[in-house]
């Protein structure tokens, strides 16, 4: 581990677990990258704040930030009317958390969007003063109209361009299907908008797609997650702002420099979720290529790096890959390097040595595992293969049970009748509620930490 962190940036260090020892003939090297950050307040200092608290007098990281927040106001919003209350309500509470001098604005979303604060395409800078006018201008929200999330988007995307900050963050809220553009459309979108802030997207109730709001949120390197009951979309919303508050740093990529020869088999963050990030590799140089991961605070995150190295006679050791977290300059310089870590192979005739797997890249197997058997069985069930969902979910009982996920194991036993988790032996419930199903689907990726 290495750190070249500044003072002006939180800490960053880089560890690398693995076995590094292959046998004859082996040639995929795995390893598990902890990226750790310190110094942004996200996990370590910022409380959550009460929807009627005032975020200014709390003393927090660098206000180089920008937050829009759209708010679905569909005539699906209307039903039943406490929805639209509740996401004013939530809107205003995450109005309440910002922090003395981030630009922020409010985006109204339906089949069109439109500013509902401050407007005229710009961004206010919170105070006593605006965070007043801003939760006064909430009040005249109504319901009515259709479904287009791109729209929301990309206006969104404009109002942070505006703005002249190190962080652009995005919440989104939705109550329903994307019906009134294509899906094409949306994804174009996320496509423009990729790199150019973050996002996180909530479903309130049980008429939205579960695929479109986590696709928003994976693409746009956020949080998904759904609301079932709107009662609790004031204190998410608060969380949500607090989170995006203590972001410090943005545009941090996972750089991976691997010798001639070497191939990149995939690239996945593992922890706190399960995303690929194999395809949204940027090439940075010879041999070398940029993985994005979003804005950090003080937080831990796993990456798993699997490689291909060419055959080696036994003793032979070599360098498979050099994991770099860089921060890009201003103004298109050289990158700042925040932090190194060194993935190895060496070649074995010790058979103990050679097949013993890493406690942490074992363990992330498991849960990558689990993400893809609870949406593949998820599938089956909807398409009527009960045979096939039952095996994909009691596989998926399995792993949440011997991994320690019991977060999804809660979840999993409202789905399925669980006869015995440790051969995960289960029965299909005759009748399963959509929120509890839904709840599954959006949370099937999040994971737990390796016990070290």
């Amino acid at each position: 581990m290495a750190n070249f962190s500044k003072s002006n940036v939180p800490q960053f260090s880089v560890d690398v677990y693995q076995n590094a020892y292959l046998p004859e003939g082996g040639r995929d090297v795995n390893a598990i990258v902890t990226v750790t950050s310190t110094g942004g307040g996200t996990t370590g200092g910022i409380p959550i704040l009460a929807p009627t608290a005032t975020a200014s007098a709390v003393p927090g990281p660098n206000p180089k930030a920008a937050v829009v927040i759209m708010v679905d106001c569909s005539g699906s919003m209307d039903y039943p009317p406490t929805k639209m209350r509740n996401a004013r309500d939530a809107t205003a509470a995450a109005v309440d958390t910002l922090r003395d001098g981030v630009a922020f604005a409010i985006v109204a979303g339906t089949h069109v969007a439109k500013e509902v604060y401050p407007g005229d395409g710009r961004l206010a800078v919170a105070d006593p003063r605006t965070r007043a006018a801003a939760k006064e201008a909430l009040r005249g929200l109504g319901a009515g109209g259709g479904t287009a999330i791109g729209t929301w988007l990309r206006l969104t995307d404009r109002l942070l361009a505006s703005a002249d900050v190190e962080i652009r963050h995005g919440i989104l809220l939705t109550d329903g299907r994307n019906e009134h553009e294509s899906p094409q459309d949306l994804r174009d979108t996320l496509e423009s908008c990729a790199g150019r802030f973050t996002c996180d997207a909530r479903g309130v109730g049980t008429d939205w797609e579960v695929k479109e709001v986590t696709s928003i949120a994976s693409a746009l390197l956020g949080t998904a997650d759904i609301v079932a009951d709107p009662a609790g979309l004031a204190a998410d919303f608060t969380e949500m702002m607090a989170e995006a508050m203590g972001k410090e740093v943005a545009d941090v990529a996972l750089r991976l420099w691997t010798p001639v020869g070497v191939e990149i088999v995939f690239v996945k963050q593992v922890a706190p979720t399960v995303e690929d990030l194999t395809g949204r590799r940027t090439e940075s140089g010879p041999r070398s290529g940029d993985y994005p991961t979003g804005s950090w605070g003080d937080e831990s995150r796993d990456y798993h790096v699997c490689v291909r190295v060419p055959e080696a006679g036994i003793g032979q050791e070599m360098l498979a890959a050099r994991v770099s977290l860089i921060l890009p300059a201003p103004g298109g310089g050289a990158p700042e390097v925040l932090s190194q870590g060194l993935v190895r192979a060496v070649w074995t005739d010790d058979m103990a040595a050679s097949t013993s797997i890493n406690p942490q890249v074992a363990h992330y197997t498991g849960q990558a595992e689990l993400a893809q058997v609870i949406q593949q069985g998820l599938d089956a069930r909807k398409s009527g293969d009960f045979d096939g969902a039952t095996a994909k979910l009691g596989r998926a009982v399995q792993l949440a049970a011997s991994s320690g996920n019991a977060d999804t194991a809660k979840l999993l036993s409202k789905v399925v009748d669980v006869v015995d988790a440790a051969t995960g032996t289960v029965r299909l419930k005759a009748k399963v509620a959509d929120a509890d199903e839904m709840t599954l689907e959006t949370r099937s990726t999040k994971t737990v930490r390796v016990k070290k």
